[in-house]
């Protein structure tokens, strides 16, 4: 019966003007006496920031802050994919034939997630990775590769929560949330970091200008408050880690696996 109730109000509550609401508040001068109360409940390292906590103009400008450099190395290794994001990891593995296994009990298909989209026939046999970032992680979303971005899609939808209560208790949240596409073409192939809107996010925004060639590391987009990505890579380019597994936290810039060759 709570579980019911809860899941009715999270229905009510998702709409985009509620989102809109939470973001207007969140980027005023009047949220940043939050800050320090946020930084606080959330246990958030401080110290990785790149500005004092009172330089910051408001709870949202604090929330898609930047790090001081070098908190956040890149792998170097030739090949790595890195993951974009900080982040625990709710669900990876072997898309089989278009089909997300097991994503907190459910299963998404690669259709339903990229909207369509006539270059989703490249990751039916691809691997994925679903990627939370709870309200202590760092919220910028960096390039998995090098590359050249080739296509963006603004795909709209609802904001539901993407938490533990979200994925397990509402009705494909990932492939009905707001999502905005990147796709990343490398010498092995191409990637896919799609980014899922949330409750309270009031956008995803790309770093401006946006860039068209990338490196490993660089900016690519964030999330104004917490969040999911989901990174696809192509039918056979990626060697994954073995001892990454579901649960287990990543940070920005972390291998994820090697980009290979398709034999």
């Amino acid at each position: 019966m709570k579980r019911s109730l809860l899941r009715m109000m999270t229905e009510l509550s998702s709409r985009k003007f509620v989102s809109r609401l939470t973001g207007r508040f969140a980027k005023s001068s009047l949220s940043r006496r939050w800050i320090p109360r946020f930084a606080a409940m959330y246990k958030i390292p401080v110290e990785e920031a790149e500005k004092r906590l009172d330089e910051y103009r408001s709870l949202n400008d604090f929330f898609t802050r930047r790090l001081k450099p070098g908190k956040r190395p890149i792998d170097a290794t030739i090949g790595a994919l890195v993951s974009p994001v900080d982040a625990k990891i709710t669900g990876c593995g072997v898309i089989e034939d278009g089909m997300l296994l097991q994503v907190k009990g459910q299963d998404y298909t690669i259709e339903e997630l990229l909207n369509e989209s006539p270059r989703l026939s490249q990751y039916r046999h691809g691997y994925f990775w679903v990627l939370y970032l709870s309200p202590t992680d760092y919220h910028r979303i960096h390039s998995p590769c090098d590359g050249e971005i080739v296509e963006t899609e603004h795909i709209p939808g609802r904001v539901y929560p993407v938490n533990e209560f979200g994925l397990t208790s509402m009705k494909r949240v990932l492939s009905r949330n707001e999502r905005l596409v990147t796709y990343i073409r490398n010498e092995i192939g191409e990637t896919a970091v799609v980014k899922v809107g949330a409750l309270n996010v009031s956008s995803i925004k790309y770093v401006e200008p946006m860039p068209k060639d990338l490196e490993r590391g660089d900016e690519l987009a964030y999330f104004e408050f917490g969040s999911t990505i989901v990174l696809l890579t192509q039918d056979g380019t990626l060697l994954p880690r073995p001892d990454l597994k579901t649960g287990d936290k990543v940070r920005m810039g972390e291998k994820l696996g090697m980009l290979k060759s398709r034999g």
